[in-house]
């Protein structure tokens, strides 16, 4: 399949958990076409771009050790993600990334993903708690960060304080999901 044909396909995909598990499914068969999808999701002007990334979170949330081969591209180009229907895709995909990172099984992540990756995923990161983005983008990236947070020590205080700041003026979904996140930091606070 031609990155054309791959495009055109991509237009029959919704927000049915059928069609994205499909195309999904697509990629993993055809490990070939993870190169083409990420040039479309990183055509970040083009609404398409929205479609590709729910089929490629997808396919990350199915086999995960796809992305191996493109944590560089991936992570050089996410920040750039700035429609709201793919911003969220992007920031679930790093919290899948960094949760396999930081699991307790052996995995490609553990030796794969650099102190570049980590560092971009970090600045994406706090720029999705920061600006004007949806919750699930927040909530992902909230997530991710305080996983970092424990290899680097400066990151939960600056979490903390970003989530204590915003969270008398964001909505109940949000602040359910900082509850449990600063819940998490003063456990870890007190543990010592």
């Amino acid at each position: 399949m031609t990155k054309a044909e791959l495009y055109n396909e991509l237009s029959y995909v919704n927000h049915s958990r059928e069609k994205r598990l499909k195309y999904a499914n697509l990629l993993i068969d055809n490990p070939e076409l993870v190169a083409p999808v990420l040039e479309i999701v990183f055509d970040v002007d083009n609404k398409i771009s929205c479609r590709a990334a729910w089929v490629f979170e997808f396919m990350c949330g199915e086999k995960l050790e796809e992305i191996i081969p493109y944590l560089h591209v991936f992570t050089e180009n996410m920040s750039k993600v700035h429609l709201d229907s793919a911003v969220r895709p992007i920031a679930k995909i790093c919290e899948y990334i960094m949760s396999a990172y930081y699991s307790n099984y052996d995995n490609d992540f553990k030796t794969d993903l650099t102190e570049i990756h980590k560092e971009k995923i970090i600045e994406a990161c706090f720029d999705w708690m920061i600006n004007d983005e949806k919750v699930a983008a927040k909530a992902y990236a909230m997530h991710t960060l305080y996983l970092l947070g424990t290899e680097y020590d400066w990151i939960h205080p600056e979490l903390s304080m970003i989530l204590e700041r915003d969270f008398h003026i964001q909505s109940a979904a949000y602040k359910a999901r900082a509850r449990q996140i600063l819940n998490k930091l003063e456990q870890r606070k007190s543990k010592g």
